[in-house]
């Protein structure tokens, strides 16, 4: 007997066991050996602390199809691992250090990444923990990391391999530095934030012209003191005199020369810059095209280094102001910005400090203002390699789904850089490069390669020092899809599993990781390493707000799954998971899919209770009672639904058709309509309809076993206790094909009565009929097949609509609802059952306000500035009201049209 209630609790740590008692989720199964394969390599979530929402829902996603998969006999492999994911993790271990007031470097390397291994393993099986507390279906015998032997082997061949071919080189560039890091971060690691400031405007003196002066406008004046040259537009009439001329460098005295460039903007500021080329972007590439040199005037951790910096000290004047500026060396940037205005100020060379709002970058991670920073660093040509990843997704090898991302891949491949991938850490793979005393380099697979290339370079042995620095973290992430199945071994793992079929991932890290995964596997491997990216969205709270610490409306999903089970959060976010559009997720829609799981173990109880067992050799086709028909009519066509939607990466479209099905067809009126056949005397009627829907129970627990595995498999194996013997646990269940059950005669009389009823209930409903009052119901001139339903499901008719009598008449009776039921009609007298001129009245005060509410919201919307100033959560809730008040108007208008006078 089942128990009362479906405790999720109770039953998925035990439901998990079986599935590895059964090895349920492991690839190359020697069941599985001649099907086709279908791989997912799971995005690997950082080791740095806890699953969020996020993770829940791109999770789900890719269970979903593995599931779906499997059930449909492929050979599937879900690649589990994690990420080192460099910054992100030596930070955290470095925060953890901190607070006991240890510093990295007092541990030194060895000791510092120690740690980190050691932290690693902590959150590294918490994390696999809470994935499986999801229901994630990996195949965990193949779990992976990016740190580990075989893929720390691929990164040093890739890496090795692209030097060789010339797409690896190093190079002194300006790059994106963290100075509390002390790192360079990549351009998407920048965020940039609006603050006010000041622009403040500084006047050079021309070298030869005492009198005369250009006036520039910056909003860094520390950076002045690595100011190389003035940069004016060629078309500005008033300093055209004074292209090729020099200014004098305020406070240092250093001449520098006005060149014309269109950079420039004659209407900005003075119409004059000052060009910093070694902390500037744009001042950098001014510089390469004039040949001017770089002055680099700031430390790794944004302090002036002045005293010994040969590049700035070098042709210098001797003065005053020179020497003042001297004293600032080693001050932090801000507080240098402080003393040079005030140095400005006294000099007579501060002109005006204007208030100024613009954008800063900031490290995403560290929270400081980004330098730009002139370094050496290790740069990937990406230029070929991305010509080859876009020619493949315009072939068609690889789709996105929504197709709008493609635009967002196009764009950044079209415009992208060389990808600096050398970062200052001391967590990750240790760039595979080697130094000799005069700064050679030798790029090698291991050590005593490398001392063989200097020997051949000198003739003889040389002390070598292998390069500090490590890989940029997506580096190694980009060759994923194939490191972990064991590349550059040639393993029957890389054969049958690459390339891999659907990617699941946000859209936040389509350039990150996406592109690179591309570029890679088709440089690498000679093939696109997946044939679909699914881009789903973000998870909000119910407002449609990002959710963050700081606002307090984070949804941990491990407390939801406590709270409510694995089932309903999954459910919940499937169902809401529709292409391109943010879920809004509250824990009152999880709550609602906990009572449909519910619903669902209820009526696997009422199924018990009524005899419906499995029976050996039923066949679904040789029912003969037309209620089975339809039953099992309607299952295969939920099943053909519930897979199109999958294919089609429909998700909610999938979950919804199945929730509708399982809730609506099945227990609202298969199980309604089976009552008094189940509760009534033996029959072979009887004995057909509790196989029928024991039959039908195992396709349910099949249809909903990708979006609810724990209840589906726990049902499948108490149904399993009674009747001919289960073959597999229900993971490995065969998906259904029930075409050849499709009945539309069946159909069409079920298919009647059951729209009667609706549309019987709503009218009762939208007119404030009494919920106890018996009324009677007139078929107006049906036709023969009508009569005879109306007949043979009359006492079915009167309970479930609460109808008096039915009869047959020819034309509607006066104050009387009319329904069109499959193109005929019905009638439902309503004089004296309710004041049908008080009903006219309140419907018509109904939409008027209705329309009113609709106005307000509409000026709303209309109005620029609210759509500008209020929330994007707020505009949004706007439109959603309008959308439910014109739902509920329609509903109005309807029941209005249908009191008729007849």
């Amino acid at each position: 007997m089942m128990d009362k209630t479906f405790d999720p609790a109770a039953v998925e740590a035990r439901i998990s066991s079986r599935w590895d008692e059964a090895e349920a989720f492991k690839a190359g199964r020697e069941d599985r050996r001649d099907a086709a394969p279908y791989t997912i390599v799971i995005p690997p979530p950082n080791v740095t602390g806890s699953l969020h929402m996020g993770h829940a829902l791109n999770n789900t996603i890719q269970d979903i199809l593995c599931r779906f998969e499997r059930m449909r006999g492929r050979d599937v492999l879900w690649q589990p691992g994690m990420d080192h994911a460099g910054i992100a993790t030596q930070m955290v271990v470095e925060r953890q250090l901190m607070e006991r007031q240890i510093h990295r470097r007092e541990l030194g390397r060895e000791e510092f990444v120690k740690r980190i291994w050691e932290w690693k393993d902590e959150s590294g099986g918490r994390i696999k923990a809470q994935l499986q507390r999801l229901g994630a279906s990996c195949d965990w015998s193949r779990e992976r990391f990016t740190m580990d032997e075989g893929l720390s082997a691929a990164v040093l061949k890739v890496f090795v391999d692209l030097h060789k071919q010339g797409l690896i080189y190093k190079d002194k560039r300006l790059v994106n530095w963290d100075p509390k890091f002390q790192t360079a971060i990549s351009d998407l690691e920048v965020q940039q934030v609006e603050v006010k400031g000041s622009l403040w405007h500084i006047r050079y003196a021309i070298d030869g012209q005492p009198e005369r002066f250009i006036t520039v406008a910056t909003t860094r004046p520390e950076t002045m003191l690595g100011d190389v040259a003035v940069a004016v537009h060629p078309d500005d009439e008033r300093y055209r005199d004074l292209v090729g001329k020099f200014a004098i460098l305020p406070l240092v005295g250093r001449r520098i020369p006005i060149v014309a460039d269109e950079y420039s903007d004659p209407e900005k500021g003075t119409g004059a810059v000052k060009i910093t080329p070694a902390h500037d972007f744009n001042d950098f590439e001014v510089a390469r095209r004039h040949k001017l040199a770089s002055i680099n005037i700031l430390g790794t951790e944004a302090q002036l280094t002045l005293a010994d910096n040969e590049d700035f000290l070098r042709d210098l004047p001797e003065s005053a102001t020179l020497q003042a500026v001297m004293a600032l060396d080693g001050l932090d940037r801000a507080e240098a910005r402080k003393r040079i205005v005030a140095m400005l100020e006294e000099t007579g060379d501060l002109v005006e400090i204007e208030a100024h709002t613009h954008t800063v970058p900031h490290g995403d991670r560290s929270g400081v203002v980004i330098e730009p920073y002139l370094t050496d660093q290790w740069y990937v040509d990406v230029k070929p390699l991305a010509e080859r990843a876009l020619g493949a997704v315009r072939a068609g090898k690889t789709r996105f789904v929504p197709e709008n991302w493609e635009k967002t891949y196009f764009q950044w491949l079209e415009n992208i850089e060389p990808w600096c991938v050398s970062r200052q850490l001391w967590w990750g793979h240790q760039i595979p490069a080697w130094y000799d005393e005069e700064g050679n380099h030798f790029v090698a697979m291991t050590e005593t390669e490398a001392q063989a290339q200097a020997r051949a370079r000198h003739g003889r042995d040389v002390v070598l020092v292998r390069d500090e620095d490590v890989l940029d973290t997506w580096f190694s992430s980009a060759l994923w899809p194939f490191s972990t199945l064991g590349w550059p071994d040639e393993t029957p793992e890389v054969k049958r599993y690459y390339p891999t079929n659907t990617l699941v991932t946000g859209f936040d890290i389509i350039f990150f990781w996406v592109a690179r995964m591309m570029m890679m596997g088709l440089h690498f491997m000679d093939e696109v390493p997946f044939d679909t990216v699914y881009i789903h969205a973000l998870v909000r709270d119910e407002k449609g707000a990002k959710m963050s610490k700081s606002k307090g409306n984070v949804i941990d999903p491990l407390d939801v799954i406590e709270q409510y089970g694995a089932d309903a959060l999954r459910m919940t976010l499937a169902a809401m998971a529709a292409q391109g559009r943010d879920i809004k997720l509250s824990v009152q829609r999880v709550e609602g899919y906990r009572n449909f799981a519910t619903k669902i173990w209820n009526a696997a109880r009422f199924a018990e209770m009524n005899g419906c067992r499995r029976v050996d050799g039923f066949d679904p086709k040789s029912v003969t009672e037309t209620l089975n028909k339809w039953a099992l009519s309607e299952t295969a066509k939920a099943v053909n639904e519930v897979t199109a939607g999958i294919e089609a990466y429909k998700f909610n479209e999938a979950a919804l058709a199945a929730y509708r099905f399982v809730w609506n067809v099945f227990c609202d009126w298969t199980l309604e309509l089976a009552k008094p056949v189940l509760q009534g005397p033996d029959s072979d009627a009887k004995v057909e309809t509790q196989a029928t829907i024991a039959y039908i129970f195992d396709e349910i627990s099949k249809l909903l076993h990708p979006f609810m595995p724990f209840i589906t498999e726990e049902l499948w194996a108490i149904k399993g206790e009674e009747g001919p013997r289960r073959e597999t646990i229900l993971a490995l269940a065969g998906w259904s094909n029930l075409d050849a059950l499709i009945d539309p005669a069946a159909e069409a009389e079920i298919g009647w009565v059951v729209d009667l009823v609706n549309e019987v209930r709503s009218a009762r409903s939208e007119t404030n009929v009494p919920a106890g009052a018996q009324i009677p119901l007139v078929l107006v001139t049906p036709s023969s097949d009508v009569k005879a339903r109306a007949a043979r499901w009359d006492d079915t008719l009167k309970r479930l609509a609460r109808l008096s009598g039915i009869t047959i008449v020819e034309k509607a009776p006066k104050s009387s609802i009319q329904l069109l039921i499959r193109g005929e009609i019905a009638a439902l007298p309503l004089e004296g059952v309710i004041d049908l001129v008080a009903e006219r009245a309140r419907l018509t005060k109904e939409i008027q306000k209705v329309d009113s509410d609709v106005s307000k919201i509409d000026a709303k919307l209309g109005n620029a500035d609210f759509l500008k100033r209020a929330p994007e959560e707020v505009v949004d809730e706007q439109r959603e009201r309008r959308e439910e008040s014109l739902g509920r108007k329609a509903k109005m208008e309807d029941a209005l049209r249908r009191l008729s006078d007849g």
